[in-house]
């Protein structure tokens, strides 16, 4: 995974009064995230209690849980009676192959935002999208921003206005660059050739994910 798209909404939720954070993987033991940041697991799919919150966090290896059966299951257990479905970047696409997205808006990472029309929901180029219990993101910062829209829900504008502040969320970047629209057209060609072998097999599995909700 990513791993921005699972610690920036961790420090943010983690600092809600009262609430408890868990990393849950397919199995315990350590994980190694994309650029080699080491993960330890508070529990895996089998032992994970029924959650309020659940948070799927995206990146290249999403590609590997779209058509995992224990993922799937895991999820839309989890679902049934969480309080919130939700996900960063592309782990909107693993919500959408368990099958929760149909009909829904949804956002997910502006390189894989088109595939989630193969899983039956409406994508959306908005930064946090909410539709009813079920909130999804654009891409890897935007965690931050759905961590805070979260805890506003959860607790109250207040408590998530005393969360900014503390973490000091004010961005301002360096470049005007951080959506296609305005990095320009050469910088989006570029960055796709880059990422073409990844995109052309992610959508084969989502491809293959849709064709189980089909009679």
């Amino acid at each position: 995974m990513t791993q921005l798209d699972a610690t920036g909404p961790f420090e943010v939720l983690a600092r809600v009064p009262g609430a408890k954070v868990l990393l849950v993987a397919p199995r315990k033991g350590p994980l190694t995230a994309g650029f080699g940041m080491k993960f330890v697991p508070d529990t895996d799919f089998k032992r994970c209690p029924p959650l309020d919150v659940i948070c799927i966090a995206g990146g290249s290896g999403i590609n590997a849980l779209l058509n995992d059966e224990a993922a799937l299951g895991f999820v839309r257990r989890q679902a049934a009676h969480a309080q919130w479905v939700t996900s960063v970047c592309t782990g909107s696409l693993l919500l959408g192959s368990a099958g929760l997205l149909r009909g829904r808006r949804a956002g997910c990472h502006w390189l894989s935002l088109s595939l989630l029309k193969a899983l039956g929901a409406r994508p959306s180029n908005r930064r946090v999208v909410v539709d009813g219990k079920f909130i999804t993101t654009g891409g890897v910062t935007s965690g931050i921003d759905f961590g805070l829209v979260l805890a506003a829900k959860l607790a109250g504008a207040k408590a998530a206005k005393e969360i900014q502040l503390m973490i000091q969320y004010d961005p301002k970047p360096p470049f005007r660059g951080g959506t296609p629209k305005r990095a320009g057209a050469a910088l989006v060609r570029r960055i796709a050739r880059k990422q073409a072998d990844t995109q052309k097999e992610r959508k084969r599995l989502v491809e293959a994910a849709a064709r189980r909700f089909k009679p």
